[in-house]
């Protein structure tokens, strides 16, 4: 099997800028004849059943001011009650129900909410025409412009717009009302609860671009020169395109002008020297599209994209821009830890930043339709894309999730996915779901045949994969011989037979490792184990524990390295999410998951440092694990591990040495960790310094036992934020001795106040059993860390986070925030 594919990716960047009309933020250049209107202030918010909320004159006084993107439901409170269900969880090999907790957060997110917005649109003149867009609305929303419904859709995730030019008053009031309505038993995670992305107006010209229609590849890309066919559809008259490419200094480097066929058109544009996309080098080009009826300018986007080549190939595996690369991936769920679904771009961003740090160079969206946001930051910062689209096709997984929409809904939904997004550089290939009951039996045939069908009309140059965990099975039924990647989630075992089984030459890790481990939190005696529960409820850091159908890092990595054929993997997870408290989600309190390498709060867990030990290959890497504040184990036997990039290393508790471990391939865990499981504790200091190949000492590492919680230490992700009323700064909180030794078993409660240009926004300390309200300005430190979330407000000035705990000298910190 060989797809080879030479892509760009194109998105509308409206680069303009920014004023407030009666609470909606717009976007205009003075010169463009199209303008979006992002609907962001101004809305009122209620849950609950409103019937009359969407008539013109309903009473919304009473009602919650909020901003959108908003998550109703994060704002808690945290109860077991909001998601108690008895169920057999079969993907995790159960046959029996039994009664589960926290499955998807603990949190209200069920129920029914309306969102309403009164606005003008002074934009918005006769002969213009308006489109209303969603991003994402969660779910099944019911939307009514001016007293009348315009519009529904179904899936939570999907994007979706509606025309609503002939029922959009120019010059006056207009009322907008959404009712958005989440079933019981409608998610395997927590899925949020309201318009958490974006919703816009797009204002235009009846001669204007189709939404989504611009579709952009390169089929042929050499050092000297690009093709960039461009493909795109309009309405009007004696209309003709006229197309700018531009470098990222600004300048000119290709034009072209064509006129249409029909409505249609289609540009061959040569781009020499191009400087191509990729991880490494995320190179984007400026693309100024113009549209012209008589002369006149009708429509114009300003756009950027990329350019770079694909392929798959048997043998050889995946390429990019000729150079065999391997996918060294994370799963994503879309929540955003304390903000819940609500998308921000600055969350987004410092998670990407972390990803970087640690070698990641894909993410995988599991299990739905990504953020436009994540795509654009995907795009800029350099990460592979792995877009997914369902985690339920016909068959259920819930009794009310997306099989109930599937016959009348998921080609649309696939259809709006790939067009919307199909220009980003970033997406090198699809997945069509994810571990669906569907994956055997004729009926699933048909069905994945069905959807990676669409795919390939709307988008032949990726290809189409399925996270399947019924190997067995998909080997048997044909099913995994369909798919243009079969993408196997764990399951190693059947590694090497699905390899011989299915005809495309190769295999995607598309779901591996699935560890557990509680950042900070380590158990004694140190051994592998499988569904192991504690008293606390929380895991062990050693990461060696995992689940009956999981296994651990190294057992995956000497797949990734040992088999050519093996093109990649994406682990569960990059971060840990709401939901899915496995192994604790038949035991209270526990409340979201243990899989990720960072916690909650984005907090680097131990697993990083072992992931990243291997897949930053740019960095140095030497970390030491556990902690040594171990009062009361004085003499016992406490394991000490170190992650890194060198080969061998030696390990000194107090000045004697421990003796010089050597990586070997004895076991995966000896060939990827540097294990003395003979140490015993002693207060004081444990030291390791590492070797390089040739035996020389390059590097040496320090843990200290700790003294009493004496201050605390801020770290801020950045230091300047922009003053736009939605930046975010996140500051890692530490507490420290009075020799500013990390006291990394503190449990002190913190207290928040933010003063000046800013506002206190939430606090997250990575415990999945903490039942605290991120949004109280009060958390408790967990393994001696927290993360405080300070926003920006409209206006510039100096911002003051003040932090104080009982017995702690308090911490201040000042940032600046710029318009």
């Amino acid at each position: 099997m060989k797809i080879a594919t030479a892509y760009t990716r194109l998105y509308i960047v409206l680069l303009m800028s920014v004023f407030i009309l009666g609470g909606c933020s717009s976007t205009s250049n003075t010169s463009s004849p199209r303008q979006t209107v992002q609907l962001k202030n101004g809305w009122k918010f209620s849950k609950g059943q409103n019937e009359n909320a969407w008539q013109t004159g309903f009473n919304d006084s009473g009602w919650e001011a909020v901003t959108v993107p908003h998550d109703w439901a994060i704002y808690g409170p945290f109860d077991k009650k909001w998601d108690m269900q008895s169920v057999a969880i079969t993907q995790n090999g159960e046959t029996e129900a039994t009664e589960k907790t926290g499955r998807t957060g603990a949190l209200p997110h069920i129920g029914t909410g309306w969102y309403r917005k009164t606005f003008t649109l002074p934009e918005f003149k006769a002969g213009k025409k308006a489109l209303l867009v969603f991003e994402g609305a969660m779910s099944e929303p019911q939307v009514y412009l001016n007293g009348k419904k315009v519009g529904e859709w179904a899936y939570g995730y999907a994007y979706f717009y509606i025309d609503i030019t002939k029922d959009l008053k120019p010059g006056q009031q207009n009322v907008l009302a959404v009712q958005l309505s989440n079933k019981e038993f409608s998610s395997r995670w927590y899925p949020g609860a309201g318009l958490y992305r974006k919703v816009n107006i797009i204002i235009k010209n009846e001669e204007s671009f189709e939404q989504w229609s611009t579709y952009i590849t390169t089929p042929t890309i050499a050092s000297n020169a690009a093709t960039i066919n461009i493909k795109t559809t309009a309405t009007g008259n004696g209309i003709f395109l006229d197309t700018k490419i531009l470098d990222a200094t600004g300048k000119v480097v290709a034009t072209h002008t064509s006129d249409a066929i029909g409505n249609s058109f289609e540009q061959n544009i040569v781009v020499p020297e191009p400087n191509l996309w990729s991880p490494e080098t995320p190179y984007l080009y400026t693309a100024v599209t113009q549209l012209y009826a008589g002369g006149v300018l009708k429509d114009e986007e300003t756009t950027k994209f990329g350019i770079r080549e694909i392929k798959y190939e048997a043998g050889s595996g995946f390429s990019l821009n000729g150079k065999v690369t391997k996918f060294k991936g994370v799963c994503l769920h879309h929540d955003l830890g304390p903000l819940g679904a609500a998308v921000n771009k600055a969350a987004l961003r410092r998670q990407m930043q972390i990803l970087k740090d640690l070698g990641c160079n894909a993410i995988r969206s599991s299990h739905n339709m990504p953020s436009m946001e994540q795509l654009e930051l995907a795009d800029e910062m350099g990460f592979m894309f792995l877009a997914e689209s369902f985690d339920e096709w016909a068959k259920p997984k819930v009794e009310n999730g997306y099989n109930r929409f599937f016959a009348e809904y998921a080609e649309k939904d696939v259809v709006n996915l790939v067009r919307a997004t199909r220009n980003h550089p970033c997406i090198v290939m699809w997945s069509a779901g994810n571990e669906v009951p569907d994956q055997y039996g004729a009926e699933g045939l048909k069905r994945a045949k069905f959807l990676q069908d669409i795919f390939h009309r709307e988008d032949p140059t990726r290809p189409v994969t399925v996270g399947m965990d019924q190997v067995q099975n998909t080997m048997e039924s044909g099913f995994g011989a369909l798919l243009d990647i079969p993408g196997l989630n764990y399951r190693l075992p059947l590694y090497e037979e699905a390899h011989k089984a299915f005809p495309q030459g190769f295999i995607l890790g598309s779901e591996t490792a699935s560890t557990i481990s509680s950042r900070g939190i380590y158990k004694f005696p140190v051994v592998k184990a499988k569904d192991k529960k504690y008293d606390d409820n929380q895991t062990s850091s050693y990461d060696l524990e995992a689940c009956n159908w999981s296994n651990v890092p190294d057992d995956d990595f000497v797949l990734q390295d040992d088999k050519d054929w093996v093109i990649g993997e994406f682990v569960w997870t990059g971060f840990d999410y709401l939901g899915e408290p496995t192994p604790y989600d038949e035991r209270w309190p526990s409340r979201s998951s243990y899989f990720g390498i960072a916690d909650l709060a984005g907090i680097p867990k131990d697993r990083f440092y072992l992931y990243r030990s291997r897949w930053n290959t740019k960095d140095e890497t030497l970390h030491l694990l556990p902690h040594w504040n171990w009062e009361g184990r004085e003499g016992q036997t406490t394991p000490v591990f170190v992650y890194t990039n060198y080969d061998s290393a030696e390990l000194f508790i107090n000045g004697k040495s421990q003796g010089i471990q050597k990586k070997s391939k004895v076991t995966p865990q000896n060939r990827y960790r540097l294990m003395w499981m003979d140490t015993k504790y002693e207060p004081g200091t444990v030291k390791v310094v590492a070797f390089d190949k040739d035996g020389k000492a390059v590097a040496e590492k320090e843990v200290k036992t700790a003294g009493t919680p004496h201050h605390l230490v801020l770290n801020p992700d950045r230091e300047t934020l922009t003053a736009n009323g939605e930046d975010l700064c996140f500051v890692t909180v530490s507490v420290v001795d009075k020799d500013g030794i990390p006291c990394p078993t503190a449990t002190n409660r913190l207290n928040f106040k933010v003063t000046g240009a800013g506002t206190y926004r939430a606090a997250c300390n990575g415990d999945a059993t903490s039942l605290e309200i991120f949004h109280e300005p009060t958390m408790k430190l967990f393994s001696g860390k927290l993360v405080v979330l300070v926003q920006s407000a409209d206006k510039a000035g100096v911002i003051q986070l003040e932090i104080t705990g009982d017995g702690l000298e308090k911490g201040v910190l000042n940032l600046d925030s710029e318009k």
